[in-house]
């Protein structure tokens, strides 16, 4: 098989926008997905759903691209390492580990050095372990399930700070990315205010439905009074 080399941007890590953050936190990821769809951007990677019970969590993407052993020279554990340190605090480290699906992406070790240095959560196109040490020290994971194998001698890393995927989805670093009960959203950094604006409106038109059906409005009317059909239509480009 043809050797991947490790590939490392030298980008500086993210700088958080604390504005931002609390307002991709007080809507959905379905808000958001609605809001993409609006805007005709691709941005909802399928089946990366919280590993356990854990907190919702967005922020910029510190990205990680993982291949089967041998594909690649880094070791998986120290690049990994690496991956988290450069992110830094207020990051999401994103692990694109598509290429190796059965094999452990994310550990404890890496989880507890992730809590350390800030990072607020973990989000990966893989399968995970040691999730009993999350919970214990709180650390946010989402993906698509649970081995209990070591990743050393079966996994190699083939950068960091580098353009990724997320069920196909592209994630370059420092794009937003927001995950909670409901799954993943990725946001390109430069769309994040006008995603989020639409989000805002897709929010408010349905608590106003729900409020109206409450109050003993047709539900059938309610929608129709918002066009809540055509709502999401994708903008003429």
């Amino acid at each position: 098989e043809q050797e991947t080399h490790l590939s490392v941007e030298t980008r500086s890590m993210a700088i958080i926008d604390a504005r931002i953050i609390s307002q991709l936190l007080a809507v959905s990821t379905p808000n958001l997905s609605d809001a993409l769809d609006r805007l005709g951007i691709d941005g909802a990677p399928q089946k990366i759903l919280p590993i356990y019970p854990c907190a919702k969590i967005a922020g910029p993407a510190a990205t990680l691209k993982l291949v089967p052993d041998g594909r690649a020279k880094e070791s998986t554990v120290l690049g990994t390492l690496r991956a988290i340190v450069k992110g830094g605090a207020g990051s999401v480290l994103v692990i694109d580990a598509s290429e190796n699906p059965a094999v452990n992406c994310y550990g404890g070790v890496a989880g507890a050095t992730s809590k350390h240095h800030g990072l607020v959560g973990c989000v990966c196109d893989g399968v995970v372990r040691d999730v009993d040490e999350y919970k214990g020290y709180g650390m946010p994971v989402y993906g698509k399930g649970i081995a209990q194998q070591s990743v050393r001698g079966r996994s190699s890393c083939a950068g960091y700070g580098m353009d990724v995927k997320l069920s196909g989805v592209r994630v370059c670093p420092g794009d937003y990315i927001v995950a909670d009960d409901n799954g993943t959203i990725v946001i390109p950094a430069e769309r994040v205010s006008e995603v989020i604006e639409f989000a805002q409106k897709v929010k408010a038109t349905e608590e106003r439905i729900i409020a109206q059906v409450r109050a003993g409005m047709d539900p059938v009317e309610a929608h129709e009074k918002v066009n809540y059909d055509n709502m999401l239509k994708a903008q003429a480009s």
